[in-house]
């Protein structure tokens, strides 16, 4: 039984959030009927690292796993230069905890690795020393790969903005099998043959 079915996804929005990390994912939600709240350390508006001013739909502590879909993390600077976003990585733990699924890209990621979200779990993220900086246990679990989905968590590294999108709509099964494919041909390597699959899917 799906428990999230008809909930929110959350994505949290912090100062110097990297902006191209979550586009493609939140869009295809969007336009697939999933509603987008943003969630942010208050409800005082942030901006982003391309300068975008964001005013979160409700503050983290309002944030209640069992009210949501999916906790989207994105990258920022402020996951490397301090410990002002531990809350989410707090957040992601009970979450995951609940049973509620957590997606983590970038910076994200080094912050469920303080966290000691990626000890057990397969994971990825930019480079692999980039996560054994933080001195986390779970340096046998990363794996080379664009994106990972182990359980009901998904990393991905920065430059895989489309990949982090597909495994966030195949875990929320949004698309599947041939669809999804052309999706991420689509997107991902401008393949035109993926646009007739997606077409004729009425998934345009």
């Amino acid at each position: 039984m799906n428990t999230t079915a008809g909930k929110p996804v959350h994505l949290a929005v912090y100062d110097t959030l990297a902006d191209w990390e979550t586009g493609h994912a939140t869009v295809q939600l969007a336009r697939t009927g999933h509603e987008i709240r943003t969630v942010g350390p208050s409800t005082a508006p942030v901006r982003s690292a391309g300068g975008l001013r964001i005013q979160p739909d409700l503050a983290l502590a309002d944030l209640r796993p069992e009210d949501s879909a999916l906790l989207i993390l994105p990258g920022a600077d402020l996951w490397d230069t301090s410990d002002d976003l531990a809350p989410f990585a707090r957040t992601a733990r009970a979450f995951l905890d609940a049973g509620v699924p957590v997606a983590a890209i970038c910076g994200a990621t080094a912050g469920l690795a303080h966290e000691g979200l990626l000890d057990d779990r397969d994971h990825t993220s930019a480079v692999s020393f980039y996560l054994a900086a933080t001195g986390y246990a779970g340096g046998g679990r990363y794996v080379e790969a664009d994106a990972v989905t182990d359980g009901d968590l998904i990393t991905a590294g920065p430059t895989e903005p489309v990949a982090f999108a597909r495994e966030i709509l195949r875990l929320l099964g949004v698309y599947e099998g041939e669809v999804l494919d052309a999706w991420y041909r689509l997107f991902h390597d401008s393949d035109p043959a993926a646009y007739g699959v997606l077409e004729k899917a009425g998934a345009l």
